[in-house]
């Protein structure tokens, strides 16, 4: 569903959803969150984020994104939270399965891609270090931003590394499994939450082409950068998936 981008102080005055988002790159936790409330059809306005705004952070509680704000609700920051947030103000399509024992499977992967010391996490402490190290990734003065904000130690970086190729093979072994049942998709037989969020985190990987992603280009070679063990643990149906969900499901050409 399309959305507006309104001005910070309409936004405040607005009612219904609004949610605070980074603007100028794929950030896969914002893009998730829109994937969600594309494949519902809610309603919602889009306010970019700027973290040096102190009204701003007052307001969602944050000094990043994405935090969706209903009416005058408290303001939600975790991906849990507008998931669920999402679930309620639209219950069907229902992106987490009636069976507890699905639900549960899919509120687990999503955390393992999604939580903290999930692949994005340990995904961005990776190009931190990179960029720190003078090596391709994350360039040093937003290295250093992001550093502080996830936090990085020089010490930890090949706990990062295994960490990512151990997500990554515990994904792409899931959709081969799925795969060898007949399904797409990483539960039962319909897309779920787990489907989007691991469509829109491979952009910490591989971003989708300029023309269905007009991200800063400067960051590009950040997002694509890997060393060999990440290489080595990449299976291309995590990218067939990916591809799969953008052409079936969600909205392109990304709004960024």
């Amino acid at each position: 569903m399309p959305f507006e981008y309104i001005d910070f102080e309409s936004a405040k005055n607005a009612e219904g959803l609004r949610m605070v988002v980074v603007s100028g790159v794929p950030s896969p936790w914002g893009e998730g969150a829109k994937g969600i409330l594309h494949v519902k059809g809610i309603p919602w306005k889009a306010v970019r984020l700027d973290a040096a705004n102190d009204e701003m952070a007052a307001w969602s509680g944050d000094r990043s994104g994405p935090v969706a704000i209903y009416n005058d609700e408290v303001p939600r920051s975790n991906w849990a939270q507008i998931l669920l947030l999402a679930e309620r103000l639209a219950p069907s399509p229902a992106l987490l399965p009636e069976d507890a024992g699905d639900r549960a499977l899919v509120m687990g992967l999503c955390h393992e891609i999604c939580g903290e010391d999930g692949l994005g996490w340990a995904r961005r402490l990776q190009g931190i270090h990179a960029g720190l190290q003078g090596e391709p990734g994350f360039p040093p003065p937003v290295a250093a931003y992001l550093g502080d904000k996830y936090g990085y130690r020089e010490s930890e970086a090949p706990r990062q590394s295994a960490r990512v190729a151990l997500l990554l093979r515990l994904l792409s072994t899931r959709l081969n499994d799925q795969k060898s049942r007949g399904s797409d998709y990483y539960v039962g037989t319909t897309l779920t939450a787990v489907d989007i969020y691991s469509a829109t985190f491979m952009a910490l990987f591989k971003p989708l082409p300029a023309e269905q992603c007009a991200m800063a280009e400067a960051l590009r070679p950040a997002f694509e950068a890997s060393d060999d063990v990440t290489r080595d643990a990449f299976d291309p149906i995590l990218i067939e998936h990916r591809d799969r969900m953008y052409a079936q499901h969600l909205e392109l050409p990304l709004s960024l």
